[in-house]
């Protein structure tokens, strides 16, 4: 018998950059970790509604053959794989558990009151952040741990923290391309506070994977872009950290009302960058005010603006936060955050 069954969105074969796979992918590879290949199976869920027979099969073996299932999903696959599940479970009796990926599924559950009795029977459900325990508790959960996210990539050491920072200083994105992520927002506060001081104060990299139905408002947004301001491309997830060190700080203006705990502040945070933010619902969890990192209120962009320029005032601010982001990347690890995991799976 398999110790464990992991059903989530692997895409073997293929290079990846969200979120979702990566964090599927990274934790899978812990558990073998800890307990060997041999005991530990994987169920590739991409594009599985191409061949939903066949997945229905391979869950029901899942469930037969495994002492604990996991399933990590996003809100389309959360639909189908509580009750997928938890049918054959009636006969076999396993340990059934949720590991969430971002911070959507509280509201969804308010709107989904089957779905939320089924994940009720799970052993345990895993959510990213405080704010979304909090939420699933008052909706009457009581098998709720928070597993927040985390990245296998290395964390910068302090001496090679780059000494040195002057104008222009250099800003980033870090994440998908797309409105939600503020990039427009970014973009826009670093072109105003350029034209402000009458010289190129600071500048903007934007990395990340173009969202497929976003491509066309993209394009017309960088026919606007000064010369300060480029689209830089998609970096390999492991070569987050030497793309970043370099930068200043990590702007991260998100309206993304999916937003747990982003991958790219823990890329950040591991190249001893800090972030200026709009305070996500995770982000309490995630940035110490002043300490790594600067927030402004929700979908309130223009203070996006205010706090670059309270930065460019105060740089040495800035670099007094690196060391702080060094070690509060250590605290996302996947050595450190899988053993959360453990504990409920033994």
């Amino acid at each position: 018998m398999k110790k464990l069954t992991v059903i989530g969105l692997f895409c073997q074969g293929k290079e990846v950059s969200d979120g979702q796979s990566i964090k599927t992918r990274i934790l899978t590879d812990e558990l073998e970790k800890y307990y060997g290949k041999e005991k530990v199976q994987r169920i590739d869920t991409y594009s599985w509604k191409k061949k939903p027979f066949k997945l229905f099969l391979s869950c029901i073996a899942a469930v037969s053959r495994s002492e604990n299932v996991i399933f990590m999903t996003d809100d389309g696959g959360i639909k189908v794989f509580p009750w997928l599940l938890l049918l054959p479970n009636f006969i076999f009796k396993r340990k059934l558990h949720y590991v969430v990926i971002g911070g959507w599924l509280v509201p969804f559950l308010k709107k989904h009151k089957f779905i939320s009795a089924c994940l009720k029977k799970f052993d345990y459900i895993f959510p990213e952040t405080t704010l979304m325990k909090k939420g699933l508790e008052a909706q009457g959960f009581k098998n709720v741990c928070i597993l927040p996210n985390f990245k296998n990539i290395p964390v910068l050491k302090e001496s090679e923290l780059p000494k040195n920072f002057n104008e222009p200083y250099r800003f980033c994105t870090f994440s998908r391309v797309m409105k939600e992520k503020g990039i427009e927002a970014a973009a826009e506060a670093v072109k105003n506070i350029n034209e402000k001081f009458g010289r190129a104060v600071c500048t903007l990299d934007i990395y990340g994977a173009i969202d497929p139905l976003e491509k066309e408002w993209f394009e017309n947004l960088k026919r606007d872009f000064p010369p300060e301001v480029k689209y830089c491309g998609v970096v390999p997830f492991d070569k987050s950290v030497d793309t970043l060190k370099n930068y200043f700080a990590l702007l991260f203006p998100t309206s993304y009302l999916k937003e747990g705990i982003p991958g790219t502040v823990i890329d950040a945070y591991s190249a001893g960058l800090p972030v200026i933010a709009s305070k996500w619902s995770g982000f309490q969890d995630m940035v110490e005010e002043k300490v790594t990192g600067i927030g402004y209120p929700w979908l309130e962009d223009e203070k996006l603006q205010e706090k670059l320029t309270e930065v460019l005032k105060n740089p040495k601010f800035i670099f007094d936060m690196k060391i702080n982001c060094l070690k509060k990347a250590e605290s996302y690890r996947p050595e450190n955050i899988i053993k959360i995991l453990l504990k409920k799976l033994s």
